[in-house]
């Protein structure tokens, strides 16, 4: 099952509800944008490349809920669709990437009429699923050139089929890592404050029979000191120009702390999230969440009562504590300036030779 797709049938789509797991496999179904982007909000459904498909169907349902009869009013009731997807989660690229590839479609001259502007939207939001689980397999095949049989691997938040439309990027290297009869073992941070590595990573792990551990967010430190780790595998939401990564909140003390005792630290980004227009990662807006994630876990309340807290989603990790960047393409090595432009060219390039 994807973990977000579109109902033919009924024409909506639909997405593992994924503040459910693991504890129940819901479904949710949405026949309105706005709640689309409402479900991207809550988190209903998350991840980077999950998030850019889900906003694609979302456009497709704001073409289909348009009433205009003329391609100049179905543009701008989509202008305005996508300002209110775009604003959903500010810090993953993959969103706004999805969305201009819709608007892109809207705006091309050889579509007769809305009709086939709306079927060439559906079309488009549908690709942009089917691109996903394909460069997804690309990106952990390469990734999993890196894994040593009998490696422990440390990893962050939830990079899994959940947090792609299926398969994974960072821990889809560990999938296949693992399918290559690999025998590998997993760390898995616990992720505060959302928890997405205790009630996401771990499931997925268990549903794979892949061998693992939870450990506590700040147990990782004492892993890597005392030899434990072999490499650290994250995924990111938001790739720099010069290398610099975006990602779940702690993911740069993680680094910090590989860096310090000698251990690998692979981003694994499919090309898409690489944002070439931003110079560094200080230019990236962090998305900074309610406070009650903090001070609640499942709900419940853990602090006391009317305190407050801060709670941004994501950290910037400098390139500087960044051995390699895995991508669809390939591995990517120092210096980013110049060599994730160029794997970008190579890749773009590969996308319109398979298409001719």
């Amino acid at each position: 099952m994807r973990t977000v797709f579109w109902d033919d049938d009924r024409h909506t789509v639909k997405m593992i509800d994924q503040r459910q797991l693991p504890f129940e496999l819901a479904i949710a179904e949405y026949d309105d944008y706005h709640a689309v982007a409402w479900a991207i909000t809550e988190m209903v459904v998350r991840g980077a490349p999950a998030i850019g498909a889900a906003a694609a169907f979302g456009m497709a349902l704001a073409a289909g809920q348009s009433t205009a009869s003329d391609r100049l009013t179905l543009l701008r009731d989509l202008e305005a669709a996508a300002e209110i997807m775009n604003a959903a989660r500010p810090t993953a690229v993959n969103l706004a990437w999805a969305v201009r590839r819709i608007l892109r479609v809207a705006t091309d001259e050889s579509l007769q009429t809305t009709a086939d502007v709306r079927q060439a939207i559906l079309q488009e939001a549908q690709r942009i699923a089917d691109e996903d689980v394909a460069l997804n397999k690309r990106m952990a095949y390469h990734g999993a050139e890196l894994i040593s049989d009998g490696d422990t691997i440390l990893h962050h938040c939830n990079t899994g089929a959940l947090a792609t439309v299926d398969w994974g990027t960072a821990l889809g290297v560990v999938f296949a890592a693992h399918e290559q009869g690999k025998k590998i073992h997993v760390l898995v941070d616990e992720t505060r404050p959302r928890l997405q590595g205790a009630l996401l990573t771990a499931w997925e792990l268990q549903q794979r029979g892949i061998p693992f551990d939870l450990i506590a967010d700040n147990a990782a430190g004492h892993f890597m000191r005392t030899g434990q780790v072999n490499i650290v595998l994250v995924g990111s939401d938001r790739t720099a120009a010069n290398g610099d990564v975006a990602n779940k909140i702690g993911t740069y003390k993680l680094a910090v702390v590989a860096k310090e005792n000698g251990v690998p630290f692979y981003p694994v980004v499919p090309t898409s999230t690489i944002d070439l227009e931003l110079a560094n990662g200080d230019l990236i807006p962090i998305e900074e969440r309610h406070g009650d994630e903090v001070v609640t876990v499942l709900g419940k309340p853990i602090a006391p009562v009317g305190i407050t807290a801060r709670n941004p989603a994501f950290d910037v990790t400098p390139h500087r504590y960044v051995t390699g960047i895995v991508t669809e393409a390939g591995i990517v090595y120092p210096p980013f300036v110049k060599n994730l432009r160029q794997v970008i060219a190579q890749e773009q390039e590969r996308r319109v030779y398979s298409v001719q």
